[in-house]
């Protein structure tokens, strides 16, 4: 064969392999060109799967979603503490514009976040501002029932407790805590509306707060019991500021006026006798306990999780410690509520 006949033989082969391959499909998610039709098709596959991805994940119908906020210094911190311990997934000063996204990822089955509690308060610059409108949004999303807790306590216990930890207010870095607690209490009463459950932690320990928490998310198809806290004082000393009901005792008869009475207490079986003689005495219990036993449940009802009753004498020594005592036995078949008595004066 002749020089000349090969190479034009050869360049007839590569002229039809160029042409074949040029006419060939290109290799899946490849393409020559950049932006071509293979590299277009893998991304609408790819958006495709994404998005059955968003829509077919696993969604449970209610996922627990507590949001905990309120007052500086309230005890948000113990809260969530409690809440971890009890199997939360806890996040602590999430910003609020990630608070849905957190929700979003909740509502999922398959992320494993059968429940999560956040922190979210005035520590963000923009939380005053953006969270109304934010909760507002994650009550409409579905699969999550969000629950707001609201924290707070009297001015005297959170500057107490400012002044134990020697920390700045975050809303008064250049100024007293008391202003900066005063500032924040009035901008917090918007939020404060919104709350499904307001609780005050003034005259609760630390160990009493987690007790509460631990209580309230125990069951998670019960409602948790309310703690009724039975305090007796002497009504020269002042009425206890937390109290939500008072009955004044000062009508019954007065053991400090009986020599051998005046150094006990109501807690001494030799007052509880005196007192007991009288008819005022056992009318009154009654009287007194059959309204408890009607009003205590319906503050459950309401859901209501703390509840002072207050019961006050003159001295807060022995009428008041007596009935305060007798209460907590009379009342301890209510159901949903859990007894606590304090004698704040003798």
């Amino acid at each position: 064969m002749s020089r000349g006949t090969g190479s034009a033989e050869r360049r007839a082969r590569a002229s039809a392999t160029g042409s074949a391959a040029r006419r060939s499909p290109a290799a899946p998610g490849r393409s020559s060109r950049k932006g071509g039709p293979a590299k277009r098709t893998a991304g609408a596959a790819l958006r495709r799967t994404r998005g059955a991805a968003r829509t077919s994940a696993p969604v449970r119908g209610t996922r627990r979603f507590v949001i905990l906020t309120g007052l500086s210094g309230a005890g948000k911190t113990q809260a969530i503490r409690a809440l971890e311990d009890l199997g939360y997934f806890c996040v602590d000063n999430l910003p609020t514009t990630l608070i849905p996204m957190m929700a979003e990822l909740a509502g999922r089955a398959d992320t494993g976040l059968e429940k999560v509690a956040i922190v979210a308060d005035v520590r963000e610059g923009g939380f005053l501002k953006q969270f109304p409108r934010m909760f507002r949004r994650l009550q409409a999303m579905p699969g999550i029932e969000p629950r707001l807790i609201f924290l707070e306590a009297s001015h005297a216990a959170l500057v107490r407790r400012f002044s134990e930890t020697r920390r700045p207010h975050p809303l008064a870095p250049d100024r007293s805590v008391a202003e900066g607690l005063q500032e924040e209490r009035e901008k917090m009463n918007a939020i404060r509306a919104m709350a499904d459950l307001i609780l005050d932690t003034s005259n609760l320990t630390v160990h009493e707060l987690r007790d509460v928490f631990m209580r309230m998310s125990r069951d998670e198809g019960g409602r948790a019991e309310m703690v009724v806290n039975l305090v007796s004082f002497g009504y020269k000393h002042g009425v206890p500021v937390d109290a939500d009901l008072v009955f004044d005792v000062r009508c019954l008869p007065n053991p400090h006026f009986v020599d051998r009475l005046r150094p006990l207490t109501g807690r001494d079986a030799a007052v509880v006798r005196y007192m007991r003689r009288h008819a005022a005495t056992h009318d009154f219990i009654e009287r007194l306990t059959s309204f408890l036993k009607f009003a205590l449940p319906q503050y459950v009802q309401e859901g209501k999780s703390y509840l002072t009753v207050a019961i006050g004498c003159t001295g807060g020594r022995h009428r008041s410690v007596m009935l305060a005592e007798t209460l907590k036995k009379s009342l301890g078949g209510v159901k949903g509520v859990k007894l606590r008595v304090k004698h704040r004066d003798s």
